[in-house]
């Protein structure tokens, strides 16, 4: 939620804007880019993503994996990266097209309900099971500066980044600190994959019979736990799937294309903009892949051949993971992964909060708290989230003090929703999208085949976990 979450904006500017991003306004249509690269300056809700992605599922969690049962799961990793962005993909489509957000669109869905369906309240149940991944990141950033400042005890530390979390996201400096936080990010996966690299060379650490096997689709026998987990919350996670369509409403691929108005001028809006909004998830999935397959490999190669495990004893977490530098660059390089680990594990607190509080606020209004077109509560609510999501993932991690299994129990969480998700897209791509709209044959298969891996994945490892 991953978590792993950046917003376009900061919560201080929602308070001043001048419009709101989820009403249509006649002039804010425009036509979509004609060329890729004119069509590279429009993405960023992908991006945004690609950003946040790195996070404590992959620091923590894949890493974690690999650690546990060395390059066994390595296929886990490659699938569970690849066959989600199909998921996204419809549910941005079907966004652009209707101007729904994500949670409207899947209150549709024909089932059980009480104010909203149930899919909704399990996205209810499913982030705020997730809230122990957001409070696992307090805790880790924490034992980070512990490392460095050892007189501050570890629960000290996570109440300094409570108040500073919310001094931040309330006052308004968090795209500044985004950017920041985002640049620091980006740097410490390129070193991550720079070490990556040089495991190649280190043949104590790697063979090439060992990827291989890696890519056998078999269970990672005791890692089965941490596999599901990993499969849950790596490449665009369920929280990531869920949240895609307020990225989008807020980028203004919806609002660019405009209201149906069943002319050829439209369809053709639409087909442009869904089309920008593809190579926005493609481009962060190539990314976001690559860095996750880096984390792996690292766990995998150094940490398993050495015989560490992160979650063997929590307090020392940071210090173990930090080998998958130190092995391969030297002990020089400590530095390097603290900043890195602070930047992504703080980073992702972040994108998290800011994130669920945006879709929170769209749960209220489902259950009737505020008209649509009210934006002043929608940001009043929005803050008010701020708080409850930053208060209390940090009072979870006071009572669990365990922030490997915090994340492996969130991740499972995510895993256990996919299924639905991918459900949910199918519904929404045959009944609900209009036919003219509608992805071609290979789309609609590719959905189908990803939506059939997810059932199958998740069901045999809830049925080997019985």
């Amino acid at each position: 939620m991953h978590y792993n979450d950046r917003v376009p904006m900061s919560i201080a500017t929602q308070r001043t804007e001048p419009a709101d991003p989820y009403q249509y306004n006649t002039e804010d249509v425009q036509t979509p880019p004609a060329t890729i690269l004119s069509a590279l300056r429009r993405i960023g809700p992908g991006m945004i993503l690609a950003a946040s992605i790195v996070g404590s599922g992959e620091l923590i969690a894949t890493t974690t994996l690999g650690a546990q049962v060395g390059y066994t799961a390595l296929w886990v990793i490659l699938l569970s990266c690849f066959i989600k962005p199909v998921v996204q993909g419809e549910f941005g489509r079907y966004t652009i097209v209707s101007g729904e957000t994500g949670l409207e669109a899947f209150n549709h869905v024909p089932g059980p309900r009480w104010k909203v369906n149930w899919i909704v309240w399990c996205w209810a149940f499913m982030v705020s099971i997730t809230l122990l991944q957001v409070g696992a990141m307090f805790g880790g950033v924490s034992q980070v500066m512990n490392l460095l400042f050892p007189a501050i005890a570890v629960n000290w530390w996570v109440l300094f980044f409570l108040g500073l979390t919310l001094a931040i996201l309330l006052g308004g400096g968090y795209e500044r600190i985004e950017g920041l936080a985002t640049l620091k990010v980006a740097l410490f996966t390129m070193l991550t994959f720079l070490c990556a690299m040089l495991l190649f060379r280190r043949p104590e650490f790697y063979s090439w019979d060992q990827i291989v096997e890696g890519l056998k689709l078999q269970m990672p026998g005791d890692g089965l736990s941490t596999a599901v987990a990993v499969f849950g919350i790596t490449g665009v996670g369920a929280t990531e799937l869920v949240m895609y369509p307020y990225w989008c409403v807020e980028k203004g691929y919806a609002r660019f294309t405009g209201k149906d108005d069943h002319s050829a001028d439209w369809k053709a809006r639409a087909r442009g903009w869904v089309r920008v909004m593809q190579l926005d998830i493609t481009c962060s999935m190539i990314i976001y892949t690559v860095a996750t397959i880096a984390f792996y490999l690292l766990g995998a190669g150094v940490l398993n051949s050495m015989g560490l495990r992160p979650g063997a004893k929590e307090a020392e977490m940071i210090s173990v993971l930090s080998n998958i530098y130190t092995q391969i660059l030297g002990p020089w390089s400590l530095a390097l992964f603290y900043i890195g680990a602070i930047a992504t594990l703080y980073g992702t607190i972040f994108a998290a909060t800011a994130s669920h509080s945006r879709v929170f606020a769209d749960f209220v209004r489902l259950l009737g708290g505020f008209a649509r077109d009210d934006y002043r509560s929608r940001v009043r609510y929005r803050r008010i989230f701020v708080v409850l999501l930053t208060v209390v993932p940090a009072l979870l991690y006071f009572f669990v003090q365990a922030p490997v299994k915090m994340v492996v129990l969130g991740g499972r969480a995510q895993a256990m929703m996919l299924p639905i998700l991918a459900g949910t897209a199918i519904y929404l791509r045959y009944k609900r999208l209009p036919r003219k709209m509608a992805p071609g044959p290979l789309v609609s298969a590719a959905l189908w085949l990803c939506g059939a891996l997810m059932f199958t994945a998740v069901g045999y490892a809830i049925f080997l976990a019985g």
